[in-house]
């Protein structure tokens, strides 16, 4: 299939424009880009009409699928507090691939997103990279994309109320540390093991946090305060662990740190307000302050803490104050795949990689732009009117 008459937006390394091109599909994924109009033209190709044609938008932190579209407590499946630590939690065991939500992000143009647990836990499961479209979740999935840990306020108040450890800052870190700590010898004993009765017994825990200790997937921080930014770089720092900075509401408060050590951070809802004592240094200007002193980032929207379908709203705000244009549209594109762990599928208009694609009427970040078309894995999920 081929898309033609579109001006491409790649968001490749280069940052290539094609003012006046094609790109064409095959088996679901990009077979060519080129300037011009191809040579052959068949009653299945599309044709762009001049407007803009870019990679589908990336959300990496979301609970999609996790708390249901209008579903109430029974659609609600996103938090396990009844254990502070369960790594073993599984994201494709809770996700309801049918929520209205998906069609949603299909509409805005998302074309991928990365979901999982809430932040109630301070090792809360697992996080998962997942098209948005598909006929179920096990075709959709991309890959493993952390392990979710939550710092600060969220899991202190909850175990406050249940009078359960963790009801400090302090105690969140050590049954972090003790978690990892346990998963790493309990590693070691693995590969020690010459015969089947050395292995230690099974732990369910300990296999669960192995690839995070192996440097196969993130651990995907959930922080707001700089305080508790600093405390995931240190317990990171400690395990050998890749961070990746959820939130990281008071990142312009050290932002010059952060970009020293090199940190990543997903940086989002944007469209919100204060509603809690860790957001009281919120500010619009976050993402441009982190990316000017250096940091890879990524916007999200949290979803549903601002609906999907705002993301790009989201990012805009970030450009409005002061996050350079390219830098918003890597940060919904090709550096959001890239931090998800998954920027070899998808992310950028790239020869070899999945046929994401959208086409859009107008600035991806005017309010009255149209998505006219999204494309997952090279088949056509949605077209205005």
């Amino acid at each position: 299939m081929y898309i033609y008459n579109a001006k491409i937006i790649t968001m490749d390394d280069r940052g290539t424009v094609i003012e006046s091109g094609f790109v064409k599909t095959e088996n679901g994924v990009i077979a060519e880009i080129s300037e011009g109009v191809p040579a052959e033209l068949s009653d299945g190709d599309i044709n762009a009409h001049g407007n803009i044609l870019m990679p589908g938008f990336v959300d990496i932190h979301t609970h999609m699928g996790f708390i249901g579209d209008g579903a109430g407590e029974e659609g609600i499946d996103v938090n396990e507090g009844s254990d502070p630590v369960m790594p073993q939690l599984r994201a494709v065991d809770g996700i309801n691939f049918r929520d209205g939500y998906f069609a949603d992000a299909v509409r805005a143009g998302v074309t991928s997103v990365v979901t999982g647990v809430g932040s109630l836990n301070p090792i809360g499961g697992d996080m998962i990279a997942l098209k948005t479209a598909g006929r179920c979740l096990d075709d959709a999935l991309i890959c493993r994309s952390g392990i979710k840990f939550a710092l600060g306020e969220n899991p202190k108040s909850y175990y406050t109320e249940r009078d359960e450890a963790p009801q400090t800052r302090m105690a969140t870190a050590a049954l972090i540390r003790e978690a990892l700590e346990k998963a790493k010898r309990y590693k070691e004993q693995l590969e020690r093991a010459e015969e089947p009765e050395d292995r230690p017994d099974y732990d369910i825990k300990c296999e669960a946090l192995i690839p995070l200790l192996n440097g196969e997937m993130k651990a995907h921080f959930h922080c707001h305060r700089a305080d508790d930014i600093m405390t995931a770089l240190r317990i990171c720092r400690e395990f050998d662990l890749t961070p990746l900075l959820i939130h990281c509401t008071e990142g312009h408060l050290i932002a010059d740190i952060l970009g020293e050590k090199g940190a990543e951070a997903v940086v989002g809802p944007i469209i919100c307000d204060r509603g809690k004592p860790e957001l009281a240094n919120a500010s619009l200007e976050n993402a441009a302050k982190l990316s000017a002193a250096g940091v890879k980032l990524a916007i999200c929207t949290d979803h549903p803490e601002t609906p999907i379908n705002f993301l790009t709203a989201g990012a805009a705000y970030c450009h409005k104050y002061g996050l350079p244009k390219d830098t918003a549209l890597r940060a919904l594109t090709s550096t959001a795949a890239m931090l998800g762990g998954f920027g070899d599928k998808t992310g950028s208009v790239s020869v070899g990689k999945d046929a994401d694609l959208i086409i859009l009427d107008g600035d991806p970040f005017e309010i009255k732009t149209n998505v006219l078309m999204t494309m997952i894995n090279g088949k056509v999920y949605y077209e205005r009117n």
